[in-house]
């Protein structure tokens, strides 16, 4: 067999196991997951704990796996640029079609309401944001 690693983005609630299961006894500590397709599952306390993180607690590793499906990230910990509230910036990836200047995926920021209007710069992590783990996805 393969060894793989997988990142999903899912929601959760604390439950306790329904039933007996393979290696979980009715009433083990666990949580209630749901995925993006509407799938439902149940996933013991240690297992959810060890594969799982809190949306505003992720490593920059993590965000940019959300990037590239195609989400907008921010850290927390932004502060606020041009008086723009933390809140407001974000990054993204572009990946380059045909019609494209560029050859090769990058990373950008929105800085958005500036005096000039919004702003698109190119981005590259800082050490810093490599090893801070306020990232989150930007809703």
């Amino acid at each position: 067999m393969e060894t793989y690693i997988g990142i999903k983005i899912i929601k959760a609630e604390p439950q306790s196991c329904p039933s007996d299961r393979h290696k979980s006894k009715a009433g083990d500590p666990g949580y209630k997951i749901e995925y993006e397709d509407g799938y439902v599952s149940w996933s013991p306390k240690g297992v959810f704990d060890a594969a799982y993180r809190q949306m505003g607690h992720m490593s920059f590793g993590v965000a940019f796996e959300a990037m590239r499906k195609g989400y907008k990230v921010m850290r927390k910990s932004w502060k606020s640029w041009d008086h723009i509230p933390c809140s407001d910036m974000y990054l993204e990836m572009q990946v380059p079609d045909k019609h494209s200047k560029m050859t090769c995926p990058y990373l950008f920021i929105t800085v958005p309401e500036c005096k000039e209007g919004t702003r698109r710069l190119p981005w590259q992590p800082a050490q810093f944001d490599l090893f801070s783990e306020d990232w989150q996805i930007k809703e």
